[in-house]
């Protein structure tokens, strides 16, 4: 029987995830669960990359992702499900990777810069910050990780993964770690209810674990095509939120869709209803499980402990394999 091979994805905990996570990412990883052997990690050490200065909400943010991530069709039995510092054998990886990774590399990764520009209001000339990708490499390595589910704009820091594994197993003449192959998301970018891009901070988003009238309401708020006065006038889906929803939920029905609002054969308020129907069709399982699976901080608890202890197993093994061949050992 051909052994499965190895994923390791993550995400930084900041709560409640929005539908563009669930989207873009996390159904993905529910498709990945029954074809490889899947280590899925709250980086919280990430979080703190760019949050160090206020960690007060990590914890409840860190139970909050958990819940959506079981809620969303995450299996505990099928997955490893871990917080990244539960498992020391990161830090350890990472501390010896920044000794033969050339200050170069990290500084040339896109998001280092991207992330300043964007990011003006904190201060982020830290080494936690620079060091953040190289420390992935840990994340993923550690687990001698065969691929990575990742979004494109963190394909070069998979990249710079296969560079640090070639560089260490050249260095110390044995192949420790594998090159990891980059597993893009099909990308899904969703706007905001008001067709900005959905932030918290613009207040614009759509939660995961919406309740069916709050989610109702919300399809009810998004912008439609602002040239269109009455609904019996033909409307444009190019710039309507409502239909970039439909493109996404509506399935065979899309190409209707747009038939009829370009004709002016549908208002703006059936259309919204129509999507709202079929967006709660989607949801709703996810929300009764989340509701199931609510204040059950012990149960969480309880994954997350079981994970890390899977996940250290198979951590504490291939350090030692590291500290071997780098003559580490006694």
């Amino acid at each position: 029987m051909t052994q499965q091979k190895t994923i390791l994805s993550g995400m930084r905990p900041t709560g409640r995830l929005q539908l563009g996570n669930l989207l873009g990412a996390l159904d993905n990883w529910v498709k990945l669960q029954d074809q490889y052997r899947c280590f899925f990690s709250v980086v919280d050490w990430h979080a703190l990359t760019t949050g160090y200065e206020d960690t007060s909400q990590l914890r409840e943010n860190t139970y909050e992702m958990v819940l959506d991530w079981l809620s969303a069709g995450l299996d505990p039995e099928k997955n490893v499900i871990f917080r990244q510092s539960d498992v020391k054998e990161h830090a350890e990886l990472h501390l010896l990777f920044s000794m033969i990774t050339p200050l170069s590399w990290l500084e040339r990764v896109p998001t280092y810069k991207d992330q300043i520009e964007q990011l003006k209001e904190k201060n982020l000339a830290t080494y936690g910050f620079l060091g953040y990708p190289l420390l992935q490499s840990a994340d993923i390595l550690v687990y001698r990780a065969d691929a990575v589910p990742v979004g494109e704009d963190q394909a070069p820091h998979v990249e710079m993964t296969r560079e640090v594994a070639r560089r260490f197993n050249f260095m110390y003449n044995k192949a420790v770690f594998p090159e990891p192959e980059t597993l893009l998301n099909e990308v899904k970018l969703l706007p905001g209810i008001d067709g900005r891009k959905m932030s918290k901070s613009y207040g614009n988003t759509i939660e995961m674990s919406e309740s069916p009238d709050v989610l109702r309401k919300k399809v009810n708020q998004m912008v439609t095509d602002p040239g269109r006065i009455k609904k019996t006038d033909p409307g444009n889906p190019d710039v309507c939120t409502v239909f970039t929803f439909h493109n996404l939920f509506s399935g065979a029905e899309v190409a209707t869709v747009e038939a009829v609002c370009r004709k002016g054969e549908i208002g703006c308020v059936q259309c919204k209803k129509q999507l709202g129907e079929r967006m709660q069709g989607f949801m709703e399982p996810i929300y009764e499980r989340r509701q199931q699976l609510a204040n059950k901080k012990d149960d969480i608890r309880g994954i997350l402990e079981d994970g890390a202890k899977r996940a250290g197993e198979v951590a504490a093994e291939t350090m030692e394999t590291v500290r071997e061949v780098m003559n580490l050992n006694l």
